[in-house]
């Protein structure tokens, strides 16, 4: 009987070490394995992970919650791994998460940008790009008001690339009230005026170019200039005698556009007339020569002409001897 009672028990104890042997082993092995991964995990180069991520937000998630439901999914060659465990997949992130994603672009502007006006302002640059119309006028007076505020001292840049009160066909688009609104501030500011012919200065905006201050009025080379008298707006079903009251004002802003231009530019009111009469439009050259600009803006060009030598010097250093009288 005893005999009996001791085999159950040997054959218990020895199943009992062999199982620790296992466990042992199996212990061993992880510590092992682990070790290894911790290693070849040094080696390899992990990419940064975004936190925010909500791919991996999801499927950490998933994973703490219910382990199986990783384990178990479905490997489909046609879709991405685990992309089932969302109810709504999503290939891409929305552009809010992307805003917020730190290793997008951490340097990405958080706000929009401002408009390119704000831009030119913010260098004390004022460009006048369209006709001579009333939302122009009042953009551009605000502006220049504002510029004096900031610094009364700081040069400001007029940019001008206008038709004047008409279109480019001949067409009145504002009344010459405009032109003289702008000119008028500027008259009244303290800055110095620093005008720039971009393109086109035509009627009113060729007045305006030649307002800037004294040897601060420049001009493209391929920049053209042109002045002419006032148009009569249409008269459409209007009375003779408001048409009379029209045209006898249209003759006023004449002579009045004919008197600043001959301030200006240092022409007599008589030569500003003639000239007047017709459309007169100017070159770079011949602007600076009747006095509407002080100087023409090529890269270099100042540099160039400092270098070139008087005719004098190029007969000196020629040999060529001259006589008088020639």
């Amino acid at each position: 009987m005893s005999c009996f009672l001791q085999a159950p028990v040997a054959h218990t104890i020895l199943s009992s070490a062999s199982s620790c042997r296992t466990v042992r082993r199996t212990k061993a092995l992880k510590l092992r394995c682990g070790a290894l991964g911790a290693k070849n995990a040094a080696k390899i180069p992990m990419p940064p992970i975004n936190p925010k991520d909500p791919f991996l937000s999801k499927l950490a998630s998933v994973t703490s919650s219910s382990p199986e439901a990783v384990l178990n999914s479905s490997a489909n060659p046609d879709t991405p791994p685990f992309l089932d465990l969302f109810e709504s997949p999503k290939l891409m992130a929305t552009p809010a998460q992307v805003e917020r994603s730190v290793s997008y672009n951490e340097h990405r502007p958080r706000s929009p940008p401002p408009d390119l006006p704000s831009l030119l302002l913010n260098g004390r640059i004022v460009y006048i790009g369209m006709p001579l119309v009333p939302a122009v006028t009042e953009l551009v007076v605000a502006e220049l008001m504002y510029l004096q505020w900031m610094d009364p001292k700081q040069p400001i840049y007029l940019y001008i690339n206008s038709t004047g009160t008409t279109r480019d066909d001949g067409e009145t688009v504002g009344m010459e009230t405009e032109g003289f609104a702008i000119y008028d501030a500027l008259m009244q500011l303290q800055n110095e005026i620093h005008t720039v012919a971009v393109g086109a200065a035509i009627g009113q905006a060729c007045l305006l170019l030649s307002a800037g201050t004294k040897g601060k009025r420049f001009m493209m080379p391929h920049a053209k200039a042109m002045i002419q008298q006032p148009r009569v707006p249409s008269s459409g079903l209007m009375p003779a005698s408001d048409v009379l009251i029209r045209a006898k004002e249209v003759v006023i802003n004449r002579d009045t556009l004919v008197e600043l231009l001959a301030k200006h530019t240092g022409n007599s009111i008589e030569a500003v007339a003639e000239v007047m009469r017709r459309p007169f439009y100017m070159d770079a050259n011949r602007a600076k020569e009747f006095g509407v600009i002080d100087k023409i803006l090529w890269r270099g060009q100042e540099k160039v002409m400092a270098e070139v030598a008087s005719p004098e010097e190029w007969d000196k250093n020629a040999g060529i001897k001259v006589m008088d009288g020639f």
